[in-house]
């Protein structure tokens, strides 16, 4: 649980972007979206290696410019 102490004289709004920062810097989202559904290693490690050679890829199309 994600605890924010409201400071004397911050104001609400104040408070709540700073929750929202905090929530986004640790990943909520991100982990329960992972945790949904369950992938095999290898599928994971497949889908690593596709990322990469596809940002690679990207990289050289980039350099030709």
């Amino acid at each position: 649980m994600i605890i924010i102490n409201v400071k004397d004289g911050e104001s609400i709004d104040r408070a709540l972007k700073r929750y929202k920062r905090k929530h986004r810097q640790i990943g909520v989202i991100k982990e329960l979206r992972r945790r949904k559904q369950f992938t095999k290693p290898s599928v994971q490690r497949r889908n690593e290696v596709l990322k990469a050679r596809y940002k690679l890829q990207k990289e050289m199309d980039a350099g030709e410019m």
